[in-house]
Parts: C-alpha cells; sequence; structure tokens
C-alpha cells in the first residue's frame, strides 16, 4: 500500500513497451510520480500517451516493463487499484437518458467509499442540473461531470487524459480551474495533454514523449533554462548592420534579418546583450529597441524532437 508519507511514490513506471502490430506504441517509457504533484505527459496525438495512461490503469498490459500505482500492480491487482484511482478519459459516454446525480449515485456504488454526491455537485457546478438528462449537458457540462465522476472515491491519484481537448477557451480556463483546485487539496495528478500552455500552467514536472519515448522530463522552467535555443532578442537600430557581424558576437547563436529588425538567438542572453552594445558603440550606430524572449516549452520540444506538436487520431 501507499504510504502517507509526502515524498513516496504514487506512480513508478520502467521500461514500458507496447506494440500494436507493426505498430511500435511505447518503447523504454519511464518515469516517477511523487505524491501531491501535478504530472504532465505533453505529446502529439500519437506519442503514446493514452496508452501509457491505459497501463497505468489496469485498461491495458505493457509487452513488457513494470508499473506500480498506489503501490498495486495494474495487471496483477486491478480490483485494489481500482478503490484508489480516479479516471477522466478522453470521451466520457454515459447513457443518453441518466440524470448527472444518478450517474454520480452510480458510479459512488461501485466503491467501498465515496465522498458526498452533494458536494461533488456544488464542487463542479452541477446542483442545478443534478436532474439534467445526459444528453442535454454542454461540452463543458459534461467534462465537468466526468471530472466529478473521476472523484467520487475520493482517489489517491487522477489521471486525466487530454481533459480539454475539442472545448472552446472559456471552457478549457473552466477545466484548469478545477484542477487547480485539486491540486490544491494535494490531490497527485496525471495530466495528459497536447496542449503546451496547458502543461506550462498546471504542472509541477512534465515528461516530453514522443514516438513512444520520454525525450525529456523536468520542471517547465529547468526544461527550457536547459534548452540550447536560448533567448530571441528581436533588435531594431539606427543603421543597418552586416548580419554577418552580428552572427560573430559573444553568446549569439544565430542571427536574421527581417524588414529591418534583427532576430539574434542568444546563450547567455546577457553576454550578447554586453557584446552588441560594444560593437554598436564602436560602429557609432544606436539601439533603437529591444525586445527579449525567453524559449518556451514549445522550443523545447520542437528542439527534442525536430517538430512542432501534430493532431491525428493513432495512439
Amino acid at each position: 500500500m501507499a504510504t502517507d508519507n509526502s515524498n513516496s511514490l504514487v506512480v513508478r513506471a520502467e521500461g514500458l513497451h507496447k506494440r500494436y502490430g507493426d505498430v511500435e506504441a511505447l518503447r523504454g517509457v519511464s518515469f516517477e510520480i511523487k505524491k501531491g504533484e501535478v504530472f504532465g505527459l505533453l505529446g502529439p496525438n500519437g506519442a503514446g500517451k493514452t496508452t501509457t495512461i491505459e497501463i497505468l490503469e489496469g485498461l491495458r498490459q505493457p509487452d513488457s516493463g513494470s508499473v506500480q500505482v498506489c503501490g498495486f500492480d495494474p495487471a496483477q491487482e486491478s480490483a485494489q487499484l481500482k478503490q484508489k484511482i480516479g479516471a477522466q478519459l478522453q470521451a466520457t459516454v454515459l447513457h443518453d437518458k441518466v440524470r448527472v446525480e444518478e450517474a454520480l449515485r452510480l458510479f459512488a456504488s461501485f466503491y467501498l467509499r465515496h465522498v458526498s454526491i452533494k458536494t461533488l455537485l456544488g464542487q463542479f457546478g452541477l446542483t442545478e442540473k443534478r436532474h439534467a438528462f445526459f444528453e442535454n449537458l454542454s461540452g463543458g457540462q459534461k467534462q465537468r461531470l466526468a471530472l466529478a465522476l473521476a472523484l467520487v472515491n475520493d482517489p489517491e491519484l487522477v489521471l486525466l487524459d487530454e481533459p480539454t481537448v475539442g472545448l472552446d477557451a472559456q471552457l478549457r480556463r473552466d477545466i484548469h480551474a478545477l484542477i487547480g483546485k485539486m491540486r490544491g487539496e494535494g490531490r497527485t495528478i496525471l495530466l495528459t495533454t497536447h496542449y503546451i500552455e496547458e502543461a506550462e500552467k498546471l504542472c509541477d514536472r512534465v515528461a516530453i514523449i514522443d514516438h513512444g519515448r520520454v525525450v525529456a522530463l523536468g520542471t517547465p522552467r529547468d526544461l527550457v533554462r536547459t534548452s540550447s535555443q536560448g533567448a530571441r532578442l528581436e533588435v531594431r537600430l539606427a543603421n543597418p548592420a552586416p548580419v554577418a557581424e552580428l552572427k560573430e558576437l559573444d553568446a549569439v547563436l544565430d542571427c536574421l534579418e527581417t524588414d529591418g529588425i534583427y532576430f539574434l538567438h542568444a546563450q547567455p542572453a546577457a553576454q550578447a546583450i554586453a557584446s552588441l552594445i560594444h560593437y554598436l558603440e564602436a560602429q557609432n550606430n544606436t539601439l533603437l529597441d529591444l525586445h527579449i524572449a525567453q524559449p518556451s516549452l514549445e522550443d523545447v520540444f520542437v528542439e527534442m524532437t525536430g517538430r512542432k506538436l501534430r493532431d491525428n487520431d493513432d495512439r
């Protein structure tokens, strides 16, 4: 069983491999999740996120590798594990004529213990919809109900698989707020997403997964800090300057010029700026404008995978 030690591991996945016919969905995925943290699996559709989360839930078995979730082996101790976890899958499909409160009471009956249905209805803004049929709920209300169902047994671990996919910006913000509230309650959360800003905003640590492999793991800040992309300096000068000379400045990795604006990739930025000022003084040139943009998690993803996040329908 999982202990109450705040430093204990809720999830340990080591060397997970999974193949579907000729498709190798997972190629040695390994990571750990500590109690009380929000951990993100960030990657495009088809990277292996859903397969990973289904293995943790006990819905699929890996071809090789080992898994421990809340102290249990999902493949061998599925019944015990289900009492300890809550899951919101990519698509929650209920009978059209089931009412919101009925669905919550039905799910609650599956567990040895559950939280107050009234509390869940209030927490997820569904009190006024408690008698509404599932078919009459909006997309956002269905997502809130899915989250409420995932928490009905007061789980130690909440698994959220693309919880905001297909929602508009406002509904995504609403779901983010609910996840933030769960985080504030000290819940351990595993979140899969292909939205960069979602991972940056919600996650304590992120594993970037691509083609079935974890290609980077750490806090969003640490991943950005270790990026070799460096900062991007957008510079406007009083007089034109040769791009070739700007490329040779200390700490400047590259330079491009578009419509009179110079884009310098620099690492570290402070050294590059000092070198630029010294160069401009020697050339009797003047710096008119300077903007500094630090690399983002998107930049890290592109650096690690060689491409931007993509959307497709495979696993």
